[in-house]
């Protein structure tokens, strides 16, 4: 099944409904599938290998998606904010492509290597105007229907692919055809070269929920559109809530009583933020979404009610959930793993393994999957006794200290309940005596005093035990993130090597 039939039937059951909102133009159903079949003409006939946007979200992003499905070429979005040679070099590996978005950059890094590059605006027109013949066979849905580079560590970007059939099993999975009211409407700002903005747009057409973008993300902007199309859902990552909650206490005023459910992921959710946006509002959903670009996205989730639960209990079993991703998908089976391979019982931490229809694990370069489908995530996690998924951090994050493993995450816990300290990161330093020690980041509340090392030093010593005890610490005024709220560990390394 292609996932443009996802669109078809939509158009074909609400033509007249508004599908897309961007920039203050509405599209009907109707006419986004009529410019998704125009699309498919243009790809066809320019013999691309793929389609590529380059570009800031918006109603181009909806119709290369599903026109390069209708055409049987992957859609690859690139992310625009790479720097000028790794950009150019992805370029090169998708070459001939169709270019949505910065024709210019095209033309300056890529140019020889024959790209048909369209302005956002032009792109749109074409396929508006592009008869598409009654005679056309659309593709059957086979093959691959979107490529997304990762964000390379010390290596190249690899390229992971994701089969329509993927993206389909996880769309009838989780959503319901049509079960949107006329009335809903859900705000996408994440940028669209993500999984999770890709998966925003294809469930919420499938839903037929009428879909706000959002192409650049600043608070008070997006509080302006809750207000203005009266919202009624809406993703967001951590980072992007802490800076909505930040904004409504420093006085923006926004009417946001539309606002009915709140899905986050991407990064980890301090539980200092969710419980003051459980707080703050009282009658909005939240759920907490885990997944990676190779499993499609969401393979577990922290439902509503259990925030609320966990929010609110005095077990401290059932408050601890709060931190919790929630428990798999029914449609995904996982598996919690230790360095042999073997599943480790209840509590203990290993590598997060999963299995499903939606789950792809393929890149170009290889399959990452075992010879029994189950895909490695190399996220580090484990499973409490009623089967609620912790995360751990990236098992290539795991400190080393002698040959012990050490998770970064229960030492920035622990920290994170100091009242002083705002944010923090621990990560591997090197060490003479033990191979690796433990180094912390620290980012000081506002309007409160430093600590002392020698006071988190202490604490983690008393709290947890003598390894976990930084050997370096640094208070910086900030943690490096990127745009989805992942912390970028790497370059805390720097900060501490300075």
């Amino acid at each position: 099944m292609n996932i443009a039939l996802l669109l078809e039937m939509a158009a074909g059951a609400a033509p007249d409904r508004i599908a897309l909102v961007c920039d203050g133009k509405r599209w009907s159903y109707a006419e986004l599938w009529q410019a998704a079949q125009g699309a498919a003409e243009l790809i066809r006939a320019s013999g691309a290998s793929h389609v590529a946007l380059l570009d800031e979200s918006s109603e181009a992003a909806l119709i290369a998606l599903f026109g390069a499905g209708l055409a049987g070429v992957p859609y690859c979005p690139l992310n625009y904010r790479l720097a000028d040679a790794d950009l150019g070099a992805l370029l090169g590996r998708i070459a001939p492509a169709v270019v949505v978005g910065d024709v210019a950059r095209v033309q300056r890094l890529a140019d020889g290597q024959g790209h048909v590059p369209y302005p956002r605006s032009e792109f749109t027109l074409a396929a508006l105007e592009a008869v598409a013949s009654p005679d056309a066979e659309h593709d059957s849905g086979e093959g691959i229907a979107i490529q997304l580079f990762t964000s390379g560590t010390t290596a190249a970007p690899k390229a992971a692919i994701l089969a329509h059939s993927n993206l389909v099993s996880y769309i009838l999975g989780t959503v319901e055809f049509a079960a949107a009211e006329e009335h809903e409407a859900t705000l996408v700002s994440v940028p669209p070269y993500h999984i999770a903005g890709i998966a925003a747009l294809a469930s919420s057409i499938y839903a037929q929920r009428r879909i706000v973008l959002l192409p650049a993300f600043a608070p008070e902007d997006w509080l302006k559109l809750v207000e203005a199309e009266r919202v009624t859902n809406a993703f967001v990552v951590p980072t992007m809530l802490g800076r909505i909650i930040h904004a409504l206490e420093k006085g923006v005023r926004a009417d946001i009583a539309s606002l009915q459910a709140v899905a986050y992921g991407g990064g980890k959710m301090p539980l200092e933020l969710i419980g003051q946006a459980l707080d703050r509002f009282p009658d909005c959903a939240f759920t907490n979404a885990y997944g990676l670009t190779e499993t499609s996205s969401t393979v577990a989730l922290l439902g509503p009610d259990e925030h609320r639960a966990a929010h609110a209990a005095s077990d401290p079993v059932v408050r601890a959930r709060l931190a919790s991703v929630g428990k798999p998908l029914p449609t995904i089976e996982l598996e919690i793993r230790g360095e042999d391979g073997k599943v480790l019982p209840t509590g203990q931490v290993g590598e997060i393994y999963v299995r499903g229809d939606q789950v792809s694990g393929q890149y170009r370069e290889r399959s990452a999957l075992d010879a029994d489908g189950w895909f490695p995530t190399r996220d580090a996690g484990y499973l409490d006794a009623d089967g609620y998924l912790f995360l751990a951090g990236r098992a290539d994050d795991v400190i080393v200290r002698g040959g012990e493993n050490i998770s970064p995450g229960e030492i920035e816990d622990l920290l994170l309940t100091h009242p002083a300290i705002a944010d923090c990161a621990a990560v591997a330093v090197p060490s003479l005596e033990w191979g690796e020690a433990v180094g912390l980041a620290v980012v000081v509340r506002g309007g409160c005093e430093t600590p002392a090392e020698q006071e988190l030093k202490e604490m983690v010593r008393a709290r947890l035990r003598s390894s976990r005890v930084p050997e370096v610490v640094r208070f910086v005024p900030s943690l490096p993130y990127n745009e989805m709220g992942k912390l970028l560990r790497r370059e805390v390394k720097g900060l501490l090597a300075r």
